[in-house]
């Protein structure tokens, strides 16, 4: 029987450390008060947020280089890529033919997820499939975004620019029929399309207008269409209901129970929510790991960030039973379980 194991990962972030305190420099909050609401401390903009180099597609090159590396593999080894992304480097084509070439991959297919806070979870189900199919061997599946070239960095975007971080996150899934390797277990993907605009960037687009309007009435292209909008309290309701849905289903599926796991690695969306679900399921801190309070949210990045340092802390080991799970935009939201 084949299985899916993930055989090496790794994790990128820019240097640059921006604090609460660096951002009330930009607008009228506090670390107070950001801390409170969001439980994140700092997160990592690249530096200069018109870096034409330092872009979504290269923070994928950095963590794929180190998941390679621990994979014992050469991007020659790679027979498929599936990059997660909010924000591409271009309009289009998206990340993963950039990734392609800037590894030297072979001319290999590269498929791009947009599913945003879901995008790896989403990632990684394709991902196992293929896998469990038998159509590849090796597959790179990556989340990353830079968030910091398109946030308002103003009053009136307060509320949501100061959530966001740059960073990326990679896992080399393979394929294998050790019966001593891990494997995924289960998967589930879910959406609610009708709560699309309670988060997200409307412009640019087919229904708010392209770049027909960009050059006729740039005047009239509002910033409330140019920059992320969410409804926070909707969103969190939403989640913590979700969450618990979703994490229960992969268990129900593997015929596993929250007592069998090891390691619980949420979407680092906000600690509030992560925290109402630790509670409800009655999970001891050493059995959930979240890191926003270094990172902020990195949207499809943060999952795999997330259980890259938790293995690299030697918080998961070999055999241990190992729990994804994210919910976001779209909305969208989903889990994957797996022994590591």
């Amino acid at each position: 029987m084949i299985k899916s194991t993930i055989k090496g990962i790794g994790f990128y972030v820019p240097d640059n450390v921006v604090t609460n305190d660096d951002l009330a420099k930009l607008m009228t909050t506090n670390d107070e008060w950001i801390t409170e609401r969001t439980g994140i401390k700092e997160r990592r903009h690249r530096k200069n947020r018109n870096d034409s180099q330092e872009t979504t597609a290269y923070l994928g090159f950095k963590a794929s280089e180190k998941a390679l590396e621990k994979a014992g593999l050469t991007a020659k080894d790679i027979d498929y890529i599936v990059f997660a992304t909010l924000s591409p480097d271009y309009y289009f084509p998206g990340c993963g033919v950039l990734l392609q070439d800037m590894l030297g991959c072979d001319t290999i297919g590269a498929l791009d997820v947009r599913n945003q806070c879901s995008g790896f979870v989403y990632a990684v189900s394709v991902a196992n499939a293929f896998i469990k199919s038998g159509t590849y061997k090796n597959i790179l599946v990556v989340g990353a975004e830079i968030h910091s070239f398109g946030l308002d960095f103003s009053d009136e975007g307060r509320g949501v620019s100061v959530i966001f971080g740059d960073g990326a996150g990679a896992i080399v899934l393979s394929a294998t029929e050790d019966e001593n390797a891990g494997d995924i277990l289960a998967v589930n993907m879910h959406s609610e399309g009708k709560y699309a605009d309670e988060l997200c960037t409307q412009f640019p687009g087919s229904k708010y207008g392209w770049s027909d309007r960009m050059r006729k009435e740039p005047e009239n292209v509002t910033d409330k269409e140019v920059y992320p909008i969410m409804n926070g309290n909707f969103v969190f309701k939403h989640a913590v209901t979700r969450f618990p849905e979703t994490m229960q289903e992969a268990l129900d599926k593997a015929g596993k129970t929250i007592e069998d796991l090891d390691m619980f690695i949420p979407h680092q969306a906000n600690l509030r929510i992560a925290q109402f679900v630790q509670q409800k399921f009655g999970l001891p801190d050493e059995k959930i790991h979240n890191n926003i309070q270094k990172y902020g949210n990195t949207t499809a990045a943060s999952i795999p960030i997330a259980l890259s340092e938790a293995i690299e802390e030697g918080k998961i080991n070999r055999g241990d039973l190992v729990l994804l799970s994210a919910f976001g935009s779209g909305f969208t939201w989903g889990s994957v379980l797996f022994e590591y």
